[in-house]
């Protein structure tokens, strides 16, 4: 009988290029390319320190900006240039009140009377091509509706357009009441 020799794996030969793993790489060249562009790391708090959780992931801010975040977010509300295309109710409620921000529902008369957020414009969304003249190009313009359904519309059709400062409310008038915020009613 032959005895069954297995050759017992190496522990001393150096990996070589080809066994090598290239995601620490990309790490580093991703971080690298970051810190170029201005951008650091920012001190994040590790909900899962001392515990086998996994690292909270990095988030990169611009270095050197004067103030903190923090303290840059309690001075003044985000530039118009920094909202998403699609905003909360709480964002709104900061914003709504700035002379370079325009809201405008586009829900039919009927659904503006029984309840809207105060100050908007009501321009219900089949009469948007026709009072396109109406909406600025030069102020942030924030839509609201029910849902977010037909302000989207409206939203994606004003950028076709050559908008380029157009929002949307996300989950319309029904999230501005859910987050508990003031409504009037009447009509326009």
């Amino acid at each position: 009988m032959i005895p069954n020799h297995r050759k017992a794996p190496r522990n001393d030969v150096p990996p070589t290029l080809a066994t090598l793993s290239l995601a620490p790489l990309s790490l580093a060249a991703l971080s690298l390319a970051l810190l170029a562009t201005g951008c650091r790391p920012s001190a994040t708090e590790d909900p899962g320190a001392g515990s086998s959780a996994p690292p909270a992931p990095a988030t990169f801010a611009p270095q050197d900006q004067g103030a903190s975040p923090a303290t840059a977010e309690a001075a003044a509300p985000p530039a118009a240039s920094d909202l998403a295309e699609t905003i909360d109710a709480a964002t709104l409620e900061r914003l709504k009140s700035q002379p370079d921000v325009v809201v405008i529902d586009v829900r039919e008369p009927s659904e503006y009377a029984e309840a809207h957020i105060p100050g908007v414009t009501l321009i219900p969304l089949s009469e948007v091509p026709d009072r396109v003249a109406e909406i600025p190009t030069d102020k942030t313009v924030i839509l609201t509706c029910r849902t977010g359904n037909r302000s989207g519309q409206a939203a994606t059709w004003l950028r076709s357009q050559g908008y380029t400062d157009v929002h949307n409310l996300q989950g319309g008038i029904l999230a501005w009441q859910d987050a508990g915020l003031p409504t009037e009613s009447g009509a326009p």
